[in-house]
């Protein structure tokens, strides 16, 4: 279901889709919890283009990204045979490539995708030395949390493959939007305590109080999800205290209800 954004958010979002349409890869900055997934998928879906992703860690490898050779029976021989990675099959269908946090993944590891990210638009696979030119179509969206722990600035070389959108976290009407489409909580008035309760850790994560992936949209989701069977502290309890890790975050959090 595509988002419905208020004026400045869908200009942000068209914006968005007439970058990838016009062939630019796409960066999308922001902290956690800011939609850059959703967009993503918004963007696909506007063009009616098939999606793969690659999600990013230190652990990411060239085969994680291209494939990997492995023995199959064919015809009752075993043959050795490569299976294409995310990278591969969106190029070979005219997908769109999906890069979730980018600048996690060892910067000498990303290189091999700088002839995918430019003009070229073309990659000789090193596991196989097939030469895979990308069809009609593809196109590729990364997104960075900035800051973030265990991210790695990006190298300058590849920043200038992007066009970049940066995105803040969503809130008011936007927000109510997002939390009747995507909750299962239709009571309005908890809807707007789940609203005002993001304003205020909003506001905390910009004073440092709380770390910024508390003000996720994906938590406030969980968090009306679980207001629909037990009362809103405990709701908030589970779905956002609960997995801090410190004490002093924990409290700061709880002593918003009060204010709520």
């Amino acid at each position: 279901m595509m988002i419905k954004y208020q004026n400045r958010d869908q200009q942000l979002i068209d914006d968005a889709i007439n970058i990838v349409k016009l062939g630019k890869n796409l960066l999308l900055k922001g902290p956690t919890g800011t939609g850059k997934t959703r967009l993503s998928e918004n963007i696909s879906d506007s063009l009616s283009a098939k999606q793969y992703s690659v999600n990013c860690s230190v652990d990411l490898d060239a085969e994680s990204l291209l494939g990997f050779k492995t023995i199959e029976t064919i015809d009752g021989v075993q043959q050795i045979v490569f299976i294409d990675g995310p990278v591969i099959k969106a190029m070979k269908e005219g997908a769109i490539l999906y890069i979730d946090e980018i600048n996690m993944a060892k910067p000498e590891v990303l290189p091999i995708l700088n002839s995918v990210l430019d003009y070229r638009r073309k990659l000789t696979n090193p596991f196989n030395n097939e030469v895979v030119i990308a069809q009609k179509g593809f196109n590729v969206i990364a997104a960075i949390n900035e800051g973030y722990v265990g991210t790695m600035p990006m190298n300058e070389a590849l920043v200038n493959r992007f066009v970049a959108i940066e995105l803040k976290y969503i809130d008011g009407e936007t927000l109510k939007q997002v939390l009747i489409d995507q909750s299962i909580l239709t009571d309005e008035q908890d809807i707007e305590k789940m609203i005002k309760l993001n304003e205020l850790l909003i506001k905390m994560v910009s004073q440092h109080q709380i770390s910024e992936e508390v003000a996720s949209v994906r938590a406030l989701i969980d968090a009306c999800d679980l207001m629909t069977i037990m009362p809103f502290e405990r709701a908030i309890e589970r779905a956002l205290v609960s997995k801090l890790e410190t004490d002093r975050e924990k409290e700061a959090i709880r002593q918003l209800f009060e204010l709520i």
